[in-house]
């Protein structure tokens, strides 16, 4: 568990879970928040995701119901500090969530998004949306949100990644 997120990874945070909120409305959905932790089968330990969705019913560890064990589709928010842990042991980690649909990795310093969606031959499928005027297409619960929905409020800073040139 870590905590003290920065201003922009808060604002997406709450942005994008409030829209979560409002398309899981009519279905058979919850959504939650950072404070719900998600079970890791293989290990025994517990991760605590930005956002993670449930599908139908609810299965917690125990009658605390802080624990859940079935999210559909889980949701990091990426900062440099975790931004390789998310990617790495912490992705392959959630993989084994049998419940587990979809994964996406959220950036805060630029309107761009990643989601692994798993096929029905148990692979990983990535693909990217960016730019204000894009969606974000969330299969597992049958609903897209905007991107500048996502981002509203976001003050975008100059990116330090390197460019990257063709040779001559």
């Amino acid at each position: 568990a870590m905590g003290g997120a920065k201003r922009n990874h808060n604002i997406v945070a709450l942005n994008l879970g409030s829209e979560l909120n409002r398309l899981l409305e009519d279905k058979d959905c919850e959504a939650y928040l950072a404070d719900m932790r998600v079970s890791l089968p293989t290990t025994n330990e517990y991760a605590y995701p930005d956002l993670s969705v449930v599908c139908g019913e609810p299965i917690f560890q125990d009658d605390v119901l802080d624990t859940l064990e079935n999210p559909v589709l889980i949701v990091e928010i990426l900062s440099d500090t975790a931004e390789a842990y998310d990617r790495g042991l912490k992705f392959r980690l959630y993989r084994s969530i049998k419940t587990l649909r979809e994964y996406v990795l959220v950036a805060q310093n630029q309107p761009r998004i990643e989601k692994y969606v798993v096929k029905g031959d148990g692979f990983w499928v990535l693909s990217e949306v960016s730019g204000l005027d894009s969606e974000l297409q969330l299969e597992s619960i049958g609903s897209s949100v905007p991107l500048s929905r996502i981002y509203r409020k976001v003050k975008f800073e100059e990116l330090d990644e390197p460019i990257i040139r063709s040779m001559p």
